[in-house]
């Protein structure tokens, strides 16, 4: 069927733990159970990434998003005083069996401001941004009858809907094509059966601490005052204090190509971010010298195609059934020596000790009055940073993978 959406760069989120992020909001509207999971059968009649699953193509190695007319997303509705970070751990530790479970799972709790509501989405439905976007729709239909707009995702699905100059360089792209060989030459792969049962086994023993500091408007007045006057911007504040506070020089940030590749429809969920790594060596004495230099490698990067894509790039070079096996081959017990050698060398599985930075921006909401955004915890960090300003209240998420 020609108009199947098949996984192409979210083909590394299918066969991989912990690809799933949530963001927890206080809505500013009176708690209705039933306009809850009316408002979420709204939504996903308006995105069809939302009523699919995950479903493997008979007699190939391709996979794709398979609508459902009759799926059920989870909404869970709980208790004022139940904890959302409980709940988030529960889904954390059981696991995600996407050719079954719908990718967006929902809790939602009574509360001071009216209404909580915490949605975790897999990363196959979406990225950071567009799962804002979802809750942001959520919360106008939810609290002013505000529909969204049905939108058709086009996801991306070659190096063409990149920027010119994109593809990898010639040692980057030699190293891939001998690691695909190599994956040739095992001749086998990775069943989905085979990764759930490693992923089970693995999502229940992880131990991951998760803290939220929140920055309130005057403090974060004072701060985009003090970037303003280094020539600096926020982010490039938030990467300095990581490394300073990590003691690393380097941080992986995200960064949203919406507006650089040719197919993304405004409104339409998917993956539409990449992902890059700012490294600064220099010795700096002071937080605001640093994001200064650390501000300068982040333009030197979003200038060349080559360096912003690069991940991107990697994936669609990459033999798809070759990135289903990079992280069972690297934390699990799947023998491959091409899975083993991508990610330990390219993905960072096996030393499991990066430090990444996914800042989802500012927003102004009548309906949202603050909200917290929970980064995935790959297998490749030790620590992440989810930020998210609503209202011009911060909340920087801090997961710590222990």
């Amino acid at each position: 069927m020609s108009d199947r959406k098949y996984l192409y760069t979210e083909r590394a989120h299918y066969m991989c733990p912990n690809m799933h992020f949530g963001i927890v909001a206080e809505i500013e509207a009176e708690f209705d159970e039933n306009r809850i999971i009316e408002s979420i059968d709204v939504l996903k009649s308006a995105h069809p990434l939302m009523r699919s699953l995950i479903a493997e193509e008979q007699g190939s190695s391709r996979v794709y998003y398979e609508e459902q007319s009759e799926l059920e997303i989870q909404v869970t509705i709980k208790k004022a005083n139940d904890n959302w970070q409980t709940d988030y751990e529960t889904v954390s530790s059981a696991g995600w069996n996407v050719q079954k479970e719908a990718l967006l799972k929902v809790f939602a709790y009574p509360s001071e401001s009216g209404t909580r509501i915490l949605f975790i989405t897999h990363h196959l439905l979406c990225d950071g941004r567009g799962l804002l976007q979802l809750v942001q729709e959520f919360a106008d239909l939810y609290a002013n009858d505000v529909k969204p707009h049905p939108v058709d995702e086009k996801l991306m699905e070659s190096l063409n809907d990149l920027p010119g100059g994109s593809d990898l360089g010639f040692v980057s792209k030699l190293l891939i094509k001998d690691a695909n060989r190599k994956w040739h030459k095992e001749g086998h792969k990775v069943s989905y059966e085979e990764y759930l049962k490693f992923e089970r086994d693995h999502d229940s023993k992880q131990n991951i601490k998760r803290e939220i500091k929140n920055i309130d408007e005057e403090e974060l007045d004072t701060l985009l005052d003090l970037c303003r006057g280094n020539g600096v911007s926020i982010n490039d504040y938030l990467v300095a204090k990581m490394m300073i506070d990590e003691g690393t020089d380097k941080v992986v940030i995200a960064s949203d190509i919406r507006n650089k590749i040719k197919n993304y429809k405004e409104g339409a969920l998917g993956n539409y971010a990449t992902a890059f790594g700012v490294v600064v060596t220099k010795k700096c004495s002071e937080i605001f010298e640093l994001a200064k230099a650390v501000d300068h490698e982040v333009r030197s990067i979003i200038s060349k195609p080559d360096k912003e894509m690069l991940v991107l790039s990697c994936y669609f070079n990459m033999d798809p059934e070759l990135l289903d096996s990079i992280a069972i081959s690297t934390i699990g017990n799947f023998e491959s020596k091409a899975g083993r050698f991508v990610g330990s060398k390219m993905f960072g599985y096996e030393k499991r000790d990066g430090h990444c930075i996914t800042n989802l921006g500012r927003v102004e909401s009548s309906v949202i009055s603050e909200a917290i955004f929970i980064p995935p915890a790959s297998p490749a960090n030790r620590k992440a940073w989810g930020v998210l300003t609503i209202n011009k209240k911060m909340r920087l998420c801090s997961i710590h993978s222990m």
